[in-house]
């Protein structure tokens, strides 16, 4: 199978690799690269569970043809922390004990991250809504959603 010479940065270190054409996103980033914080769940688009951060936007990495990535930034869970201090969300999901397993975790927060950055102040169903692509198989969504509302401008 012919491959192609993919270019993109994860976490903000960049990448070229080979690319076959029927590689996933998270098969790259999970096998190829490493990065387990990015989680194999449904493999189907439905549980969210796989989510990252592509150019800044939530995307379910299981659904992407990894050639289809070249150019651009793509982040992880790890990706949000900066000098080893944990994003805010980050902060928030401990602090509101919205981790239970801490295998939805990861989805959960990269799409709260892109929904807040486009809606600062979002209502408690807007925040359902937003993350209703994204499956909790411990049921914490009440703490789920108090972490990403507490998270939003001024409601802290």
């Amino acid at each position: 199978m012919k491959k192609t010479s993919v270019t993109f940065t994860v976490n903000g270190t960049k990448y070229s690799l080979d690319i076959s054409p029927n590689e996933t996103l998270l098969d790259v980033l999970r096998e190829r690269l490493k990065l387990k914080d990015v989680k194999a769940g449904c493999l189907s688009g439905e549980c969210g569970a796989c989510t990252v951060l592509v150019n800044g936007k939530a995307m379910n990495s299981c659904l992407i043809l990894a050639v289809e990535v070249d150019n651009t930034e793509i982040v992880t869970l790890r990706g949000l922390s900066r000098d080893e201090k944990l994003h805010p969300l980050q902060e928030a999901f401990i602090r509101e004990s919205a981790i239970q397993c801490g295998f939805c975790t990861p989805g959960f927060i990269l799409t709260a991250f892109s929904y807040l950055k486009e809606n600062p102040k979002p209502s408690i169903q807007e925040i359902k809504k937003a993350i209703a692509g994204n499956l909790c198989r411990c049921g914490s969504y009440p703490n789920i959603i108090k972490a990403i509302y507490k998270v939003g401008a001024g409601n802290e």
